[in-house]
């Protein structure tokens, strides 16, 4: 199980916590982007097409 931290540092100069928040969220953007590709790329043509996508769309999400 993963632990997220919603929270930024305090304004006490703490670059460190404020970078190491700004990586834990990029990862986390990476994986929703990563998952919800993986998702699309089980559909099927006319699925795809049904919600106005293509296969060439999903490599842009």
């Amino acid at each position: 199980m993963a632990t997220v931290v919603t929270s930024l540092p305090q304004a006490t100069g703490n670059i460190a916590g404020f970078r190491i928040l700004s990586f834990i969220s990029n990862v986390k953007t990476w994986n929703e982007r990563r998952m919800t590709r993986k998702a699309l790329s089980t559909l099927t043509d006319r699925e795809l097409d049904d919600i106005g996508l293509n296969r060439g769309d999903i490599a842009s999400l």
